[in-house]
């Protein structure tokens, strides 16, 4: 966990376990949908992400993952120990590093933080909107479809870094 530049975002991949009549079921993760006028329309599958943000100069990733899901879903980060995910490269050439938590959230209560957009486009006026507009806990399988490509990566090594054989 060394300090980045402003090309780097970091994250949570918040995760819980799930159950059925008392058996293990699997693994279910918190995904969010970006806010704003430009994601209202974009498709379902590969438009989430986790809650990530820019790591600010001289911020560790692991503080800056803690500050981002903080803002973006209006909480504190659940206590517990962190699971490295390693990096990621999106095609804009950010890369972000991903961190996995345990716990549990109703996404009934995931209050935003907005950001101001000059909408409609070219109008001189600002607008505040949401940095996310919703949140929702997914099946590993459904993740990786709903991921951002790029993403989809931590989904299998939170599966690995779960498994009981490692």
């Amino acid at each position: 966990m060394t300090s980045t530049s402003s090309r780097r975002s970091a994250g949570i991949l918040l995760y819980r376990r799930t159950s059925a009549d008392g058996a293990d079921t699997g693994v279910e993760v918190l995904l969010v949908f970006p806010g704003g006028p430009i994601w209202a329309r974009k498709p379902d599958a590969g438009s989430w992400s986790l809650p990530k943000g820019l790591v600010e100069p001289g911020e560790d990733e692991w503080s800056a993952a803690r500050r981002e899901y903080a803002e973006e879903i209006g909480s504190p980060v659940p206590d517990g120990p962190p699971i490295e995910l390693g990096e990621v490269t999106l095609k804009s050439g950010k890369r972000v590093t991903g961190f996995a938590v345990e716990g549990d959230l109703d996404v009934a209560t995931v209050v935003s933080n907005t950001f101001d957009l000059m909408w409609p486009p070219r109008s001189g006026r600002m607008q505040a909107f949401p940095e996310i507009d919703r949140a929702e806990w997914c099946s590993t399988d459904a993740a990786r479809t709903r991921l951002n490509p790029a993403q989809a990566p931590f989904v299998d090594r939170l599966l690995e870094a779960l498994s009981p054989s490692r």
